[in-house]
């Protein structure tokens, strides 16, 4: 029996190459062997953009391009926008009811966000609650798997709590366990050596251009340790290396020697990082140009994906009222 797949992605901007390499190759390759729903979840970002709202919707469209884009098939892949299937909040509602705020309160990806992210509000009942969205959002459809980074594992052994806490209370075993698929390409660190995000505007981004590639990869950080060009690198300490062990291929080897045996400077290893990666989204840049021509055609892909998604959901909400109510 295909495994059921799902996995959803906040349209709070553009996508960058974290998002490609941490999740899309890994969902491109999931489709060709499971049934994969893949979502824009638009009330997730509610949840952190609802001072600023109105973009949420056009960035939906965007964020649906930049998957085609990269190769999510709409005919393997059931792509949808969150807000479009109202079982997802029917089921978060449910779940609410029976989640402890313990389990809430000790997770570690909320209490890093409000340290982190200075320049919103965070400090309200939804955001504290949005992995019970996650878990409606996971449960409603019974995927067996969900593909996640590693800082994402707590969300999904809350997700099995709450399942699990469910089953318990009304003495039917609704929903099972899902398993994480973690991705096998290690996590890119943004241009400036934190966490790639598009709140530290250090990202290369799936859109950008040549020239604005190139503009970013030459103010990324290097190694602090080479201070002249004459002085050998320390590769395993520098940001750049990092990009090149995922977009050089059998190249990485070669950066590697010049790096140490200080052949070339940072700045010219920068610049030929930048020509890897612009060649490596350009085919990318072609695919979105196309989507853009024919956006109507876009928003009737979600549409169509609501629809096979709400035929789903339907079905385990009647399941769910049928024990609870």
């Amino acid at each position: 029996m295909t495994k059921v797949v799902f996995s959803g992605m906040r349209p709070t901007g553009k996508l960058h190459l974290g998002h490609w390499v941490g999740a899309l190759e890994n969902w491109i390759e999931l489709q060709k062997s499971h049934q994969c729903i893949f979502s824009v979840v638009d009330w997730h970002a509610l949840m952190g953009e609802y001072e600023q709202s109105k973009g949420i919707a056009q960035n939906g469209i965007e964020m649906a391009m930049d998957w085609m884009a990269c190769g999510i098939d709409p005919e393997k892949s059931i792509l949808f926008t969150q807000s479009d299937v109202p079982e997802h909040l029917e089921l978060h509602m449910i779940f609410s009811c029976l989640t402890p705020l313990g389990w809430l309160e000790r997770n570690p990806t909320y209490k890093e966000q409000l340290r982190e992210i200075t320049t919103r509000d965070l400090q309200t009942y939804a955001f504290l609650g949005y992995p019970v969205l996650q878990a409606a959002d996971i449960l409603l459809y019974k995927a067996q798997a969900v593909p996640i980074g590693e800082d994402q594992l707590p969300h999904l052994e809350l997700c099995r709590e709450i399942g699990r806490r469910f089953n318990f209370i009304y003495k039917k075993e609704v929903f099972k366990d899902c398993e994480a698929i973690l991705t096998k390409t290690p996590r890119l660190l943004g241009l400036d050596g934190r966490k790639m995000s598009k709140s530290y505007q250090n990202a290369i981004n799936l859109s950008d251009t040549e020239e604005e590639i190139k503009t970013k990869v030459s103010r990324m950080f290097t190694d602090p340790k080479r201070i002249k060009k004459s002085d050998p690198g320390h590769p395993d300490e520098c940001n750049v290396f990092s990009y090149y062990s995922t977009f050089a291929g059998s190249q990485t080897n070669d950066v590697r020697y010049w790096c140490t045996q200080a052949q070339k400077g940072c700045t010219e290893c920068k610049q030929i990082l930048a020509q890897n990666v612009s060649e490596a989204l350009k085919p990318v840049r072609e695919k979105r140009r196309a989507l853009e021509s024919d956006r109507h055609k876009v928003i009737e892909i979600l549409h169509e994906g609501a629809k096979k998604a709400r035929a789903i959901a339907q079905k385990t909400i009647a399941e769910v009222r049928e024990v609870v109510f």
